[in-house]
């Protein structure tokens, strides 16, 4: 068995008690000693003529696990600005080796502006575990290392989708959906049973029963009530009117149930919340029906974060649309030695539930080439729409679909006065926009009103629709309409 490297990286000063307090935890309690070979402490090697920079970042490259500990210090800075921690940081993520992160305080006050940014910086990555004290900072480090080596496969403990459901047997599966999911398999041409098809047998070829009891995989997937045996499993889907999480909400709604029909459920809600650009029969045979968020890129998001999310979090998935975007929050963070960065280049399939991801695949909710993110950034540059954004926000990782290009960093790259930006926020909440609409809500002359959609029009925001007292706006389709030479102004 392959003893694990671990290196400890830190402002040596401040948290010096800390490094020594868990490299001796690591070294010498009776699990974790097991499966450590060394944990690497700068100060534990002799002094030499080498520079800093030539000892330690070798050592992140070659370690299996880089923790780091983070305080208010940020530490010394070389030429270019950086400490040692942030340098050990980058070479860790670079390097593609599992980091845990563990933040000392409750709160941010006093810290250094530079550690704040890394910690923002690492927490848009992965989870960030905070401690108080050097004993409540021991209790995570066991915690973050023994799910560490279950992951590996170090301690033999059976993934969630794997172990039985406590309480369940064949009772508990609705058959009908079992042969419901063969006859879809089948006919996406990505299943081709020999032997028998009898229920039963179908969960055992994949692998969904343990000692003839269905397996958590199999109740989430052909249970007849999953929810009796799993108080996490709901998908809560929220429609708010603004861009903030705020009341009134709009419309909410729980799905949980069997995954099949949670996500296909919170995809339609999605969906239900969304625009379809109006068009002319000029440009076509038939009106445009497109949502202005491509459907396969909704599928996508909602898909991953049920398939992919840490059941053991008590925490559920949420599907949340705004006026300009629709976030997926999803317990959990990515597998190790894959980054947010990463999901924007083609990567292989890291499943964390692989036998829930399975079945998905077979019925073509997924894909088993790790290409669901990167089909995500290309459907949405398509769609004129800006790439979606990934990032690790706590224990969630948020996934963020663009409604449309009008992001706020484009805007404000506009240069709109106060009247036009009212424009957009009526674009955002309501579709369309009519000079009378603006005249309303802006209290401005019906020339002036003119003046101010004409320049809307001129810097790529508005399209022009219908003739005279027909005339309406809608927002421009895609980025490409976007005047980059356009001088900012009103």
């Amino acid at each position: 068995m392959k003893k694990l490297r671990i290196f400890v990286s830190s402002v040596q000063k401040e948290l010096a008690g800390e490094r020594l307090a868990v490299k001796d935890f690591i070294l010498n309690d009776p699990l974790l000693c097991r499966f450590a070979e060394r944990v690497f402490l700068f100060e534990d090697l002799p002094a030499a003529d080498r520079a800093p920079g030539d000892v330690y970042l070798p050592e992140v490259k070659s370690c299996d696990i880089y923790l780091a500990i983070l305080g208010d210090e940020y530490g010394w800075k070389n030429e270019d600005g950086l400490s040692p921690t942030e340098l050990e940081f980058v070479c860790a993520t670079n390097a593609n080796r599992e980091r845990l992160l563990f933040v000392k305080g409750e709160d941010d006050k006093g810290r250094d502006p530079d550690m704040l940014k890394l910690i923002q910086k690492a927490g848009g990555q992965l989870t960030r575990r905070r401690f108080i004290d050097i004993s409540s900072l021991l209790r995570e480090v066991y915690a973050s290392l023994v799910a560490s080596m279950e992951n590996r496969g170090l301690l033999q403990t059976l993934p969630f989708d794997g172990s039985p459901c406590s309480g369940a047997s064949m009772e508990d599966i609705d058959e009908s959906r079992v042969v419901d999911f063969v006859e879809t398999a089948e006919s996406k041409g990505r299943l081709t049973l020999k032997g028998s098809r009898a229920p039963e047998a179908v969960l055992r070829h994949f692998n969904l029963l343990h000692d003839g009891n269905p397996a958590n995989a199999a109740v989430l997937l052909f249970g007849k009530e999953p929810r009796r045996f799993f108080n996490n499993i709901q998908v809560h889907c929220l429609h708010f009117s603004g861009t903030e999480k705020r009341k009134p909400i709009l419309s909410q709604q729980p799905y949980e149930g069997r995954l099949f029909e949670v996500i296909d459920d919170a995809v339609e809600f999605v969906l239900g919340k969304l625009n379809r650009p109006v068009g002319t029969r000029a440009e076509a045979s038939q009106a445009s029906g497109d949502f202005e968020v491509p459907r396969s890129v909704v599928a996508e998001a909602i898909v991953n974060a049920v398939a992919h999310r840490d059941y053991r979090n008590p925490g559920f998935v949420q599907v949340i649309v705004f006026a300009d975007r629709i976030e997926v929050w999803n317990p959990g963070e990515l597998p190790s030695g894959l980054t947010p960065e990463m999901l924007r280049e083609p990567h292989g399939p890291l499943p964390r539930n692989p036998l829930i991801a399975e079945p998905l695949f077979r019925v073509k909710y997924v894909e088993k080439a790790g290409t669901g993110t990167t089909d995500m950034i290309t459907d949405c540059i398509e769609a004129g729409l800006p790439e979606p954004d990934f990032k690790q926000h706590g224990p969630h990782f948020v996934t963020t679909i663009w409604r449309n290009w009008l992001t706020d960093k484009v805007l404000g790259d506009l240069g709109l006065n106060e009247r036009q930006m009212k424009a957009v926020i009526i674009l955002r909440t309501e579709g369309r926009l009519t000079s009378g609409r603006y005249q309303q809500e802006t209290g401005v002359s019906r020339q002036t009103a003119s003046r101010d959609l004409e320049k809307l029009i001129k810097k790529g925001v508005l399209e022009r629709h219908g003739e005279r007292k027909s005339t309406f706006y809608t927002k421009a389709r895609g980025m490409t309409h976007l005047c980059l030479l356009c001088p900012k102004g009103n």
